[in-house]
């Protein structure tokens, strides 16, 4: 296995509508194993292929972040969406930048592939609702503060400006 290089917002690569996968041989389990190496290595939920240059829609996720949740989800469509929940953002691509409440649906209904192309059909609600949703929207070439206004997108690079500042001094 292997660490992949994240990138990082404002990267146009991340704007990319990745493709579906239609190969599930060695190569995609490969990319698969070195996404959640990646994801566990940067301490993060949920990893999309987006956002490791590799145009794919395939995306993995773990909430619990024990290894024994972990979901690998490929061509995910989400079916239905349900209710409302407000909760802490954070992405691995946009790093440095504190999360911000971010209004999300609060129960999801999931139709995708596993990673050995099996269907895979998911209620998921609470957290993994928000990974999921959060995850697909790097698919379609969206980030998280896509989602908030300008004036909140703008005050939290002026936050992450000084934490970077502040780090270097």
């Amino acid at each position: 296995m292997a660490l992949l290089k994240i990138l990082h917002y404002p990267d146009l690569r991340l704007r990319t509508q990745a493709r579906p996968v239609e190969d599930f041989g060695p190569d995609l389990q490969k990319i698969i194993d070195d996404m959640y190496e990646t994801m566990y290595d940067s301490h993060g939920a949920g990893l999309a292929a987006t956002q490791v240059n590799i145009h794919l829609r395939l995306a993995v996720m773990d909430v619990q972040g024990s290894g024994r949740q972990q979901i690998c989800m490929i061509n995910p469509e989400i079916e239905a969406m349900e209710g409302t929940q407000i909760d802490q953002h954070g992405c691995l691509s946009v790093p440095n930048v504190p999360g911000d409440h971010l209004k999300r649906a609060a129960k999801v209904r999931l139709r995708a592939l596993d990673r050995f192309g099996k269907p895979l059909e998911l209620e998921a609600e609470g957290t993994l609702a928000i990974c999921i949703q959060h995850e697909v929207d790097h698919l379609n070439g969206k980030l998280y503060i896509d989602h908030l206004s300008s004036l909140k997108r703008e005050r939290l690079f002026k936050k992450a400006e000084k934490y970077t500042r502040r780090s270097h001094e």
